[in-house]
């Protein structure tokens, strides 16, 4: 983004202090929208002290470029660009962090979020009237825009399975605008899962304390440039978060994925063992082998795609690499299995308690050696 192409902004004032209120902004491919974003908030706040802090998750059309281009002429706009990691909540994290305002207000780039709403916040967290200020879709004055049915009945759903996981009851929990004392955060911030995409309800889940709400109504607004992030990778990232907050203080959220991956590859193992030793007439020693690597690579794979999203492999070199240091692990691991189990057996404890230690052994061993060495973080 050039100089030239820049929109006539209204003078900004030089940086002398620290902000008021740092607005944090995620982004991926959102580059033609980041100019009329920062105009409208220049609007919405005239006369108050506020920077926006852009954090990019390296897009490929040049949003970061455009950010620091935006810099250059309004030392409001700052811009965190993040290489290889992803996340709209570890994002959002991020900004936060990188912010050493007393107020942290985060919102979409894509302007579908009011703006004018900003200048409405501020005042209720200064007066001290609650910890978080949320832009609500579904309180009274509120609205879901043109959404069509499908969409509307899948934030029903998301937003009473994310009010089970709040301290604090919200007419919508799954909003990602809102405003928060930066107070609020540090005391969270350690706790905070930043998976998937839903930070607000993440804050709220985690903090040590139970956070003083209020709801502002909004309209929400079309998508003025670019397209939608929405997608099955959401739902599943968003299922994770709420599995994290539930029972993710007992039990890594990660390890009961990698479990039930675990399950999906023994149906996997005892489908291809049949088919290779039953139908194709295979000797037993070989139809076993087969379906055990099958096993595996479906193990694998599975985990690659959903257990280890936001680590996901990718490439041909990356994913051999993973893929031979996963069946070595596993190899290993099935070996702990067998031995501890005919161990027990052995020493008269009941066969399906020996199995079972087997299992357990096993798969904590599968799930701390390969989250070491095959989805090692980068």
């Amino acid at each position: 983004m050039s100089d030239a192409s820049l929109p006539n902004l209204p003078p900004a004032p030089t940086r002398s202090g620290t902000p008021l209120l740092s607005i944090v902004v995620p982004t991926f491919n959102e580059r033609d929208n980041l100019a009329e974003l920062v105009r409208r908030i220049g609007q919405a706040l005239p006369d108050t002290a506020w920077e926006m802090i852009v954090v990019d998750d390296d897009s490929p059309d040049g949003t970061a470029a455009a950010a620091r281009a935006l810099a250059q002429g309004d030392p409001r706009v700052r811009c965190l660009q993040r290489i290889g990691r992803r996340g709209l909540s570890s994002a959002c994290i991020e900004g936060m962090m990188a912010s050493a305002a007393p107020y942290i207000a985060v919102m979409d780039a894509d302007l579908q979020h009011d703006e004018r709403l900003l200048g409405k916040m501020l005042p209720v967290l200064q007066h001290g009237e609650a910890d978080v200020v949320v832009g609500s879709r579904y309180v009274d004055g509120g609205g879901i825009g043109d959404w069509d049915a499908g969409r509307a009945r899948a934030s029903r759903v998301a937003t009473r399975l994310g009010q089970m996981a709040l301290r604090v009851r919200l007419s919508d929990p799954m909003s990602g605008f809102f405003m928060v004392k930066a107070d609020a955060v540090h005391d969270t911030v350690r706790a905070l899962s930043g998976i998937g995409f839903k930070i607000l309800l993440d804050l709220l889940a985690s903090s040590p304390r139970p956070l003083r709400c209020r709801e502002m109504p909004y309209e929400f607004r079309r998508r003025a440039a670019g397209e939608s992030k929405l997608d099955g990778r959401v739902a599943w990232d968003f299922l994770m978060l709420l599995a994290d907050k539930t029972v993710g203080r007992f039990v890594p959220v990660r390890f009961l994925m990698f479990g039930v991956v675990g399950t999906l590859g023994i149906v996997v193992h005892l489908v291809v063992l049949a088919l290779m030793f039953q139908v194709g007439d295979l000797p037993f020693v070989w139809a076993q082998t087969g379906a055990t690597l099958s096993a595996m690579t479906f193990n694998f794979a599975v985990n690659n795609a959903l257990t280890y999203r936001d680590q996901r492999l990718r490439g041909a070199l990356q994913l051999a690499r993973g893929w031979f240091t996963f069946v070595a692990a596993c190899s290993v691991g099935a070996a702990a299995n067998v031995g501890i189990a005919n161990y027990l057996f052995e020493h008269d404890t009941f066969w399906v308690l020996s199995a079972m230690a087997g299992v357990a052994v096993g798969a904590v061993w599968n799930y701390a050696v390969t989250s070491v060495y095959t989805w090692r973080a980068r």
